[in-house]
């Protein structure tokens, strides 16, 4: 048993925590990559879908992506080529949101709740660029509940980065002026895990919009990377935070 917390903040990631969107911003991404790979002679051994691409890279912003396939595949692009595709990729991804995009299910009702009852601060904590976030948050009209604690890796730090790096959850607790030990941090990737537990914070480990094939292998992924409890869908919120705040977990 640990000691009792006093948690006062949430910190929730966007993307397949919040809003269902990895899916369609992999779709646009792996396009705008296919496209890279053929101007700069890369010998892809097929070329990207979404699918093949969330696999490899869930979690990670577009820029963290194009480093990770510079050193593998060993070319190079110049900063101001790579921040070029970095606002073409945006582009493309935040048309594809504003057409498609949804909620995670039962994450609404858990937000209106925290709300109405006001006892903690709720904030975004996102890899993606700040652009991107609003345009997901306002789409399916959770802005209401976030008004500007809302922080990307990608836009609102003096250097870009990307998680797993814990600089935008290290970032956001200092805006907020909170501590790590009254945070508690929900999140769906390895590298967000990792990103927010390198901070200091609780994280509960969110498995929900994975398929049911993967969700084992998710639990498993994002308790290595530190999670300290699983919630496979967001009825389960209440519990998850309960226990954290007990000091069961």
């Amino acid at each position: 048993m640990g000691e009792q917390r006093k948690i006062t903040t949430l910190l929730l990631d966007c993307d397949n925590t919040l809003v269902l969107s990895e899916e369609l911003a992999f779709e646009g991404c792996a396009d705008l990559i296919n496209e890279i790979a053929r101007s700069k002679n890369v010998p892809l051994e097929q070329p990207f879908t979404g699918e093949t691409l969330i696999v490899e890279f869930v979690g990670q912003n577009f820029r963290g992506m194009m480093v990770s396939l510079q050193e593998r595949y060993g070319f190079e692009m110049t900063p101001a080529e790579l921040d070029d595709y970095v606002r073409r990729e945006e582009d493309v991804v935040i048309a594809k949101l504003k057409e498609k995009l949804a909620p995670c299910p039962g994450v609404d009702a858990v937000l209106e709740k925290l709300a109405a009852e006001g006892r903690y601060t709720l904030a975004v904590v996102s890899s993606s660029a700040l652009r991107r976030v609003r345009a997901s948050i306002e789409k399916v009209e959770q802005d209401k509940y976030f008004g500007d604690r809302v922080y990307s890796a990608a836009t609102s730090l003096p250097k870009p980065t990307s998680k797993p790096d814990p600089a935008i959850y290290l970032h956001a607790m200092k805006e907020l002026g909170k501590t790590a030990g009254e945070c508690v941090a929900v999140e769906d990737s390895k590298s967000g895990t990792l990103s927010g537990t390198r901070a200091g914070i609780k994280v509960i480990g969110y498995v929900g919009p994975y398929s049911e094939k993967e969700k084992p292998k998710m639990e498993k992924i994002l308790t290595e990377a530190g999670a300290v409890v699983i919630m496979r869908d967001w009825s389960e919120f209440e519990d998850c935070l309960a226990k954290i705040e007990s000091g069961s977990v």
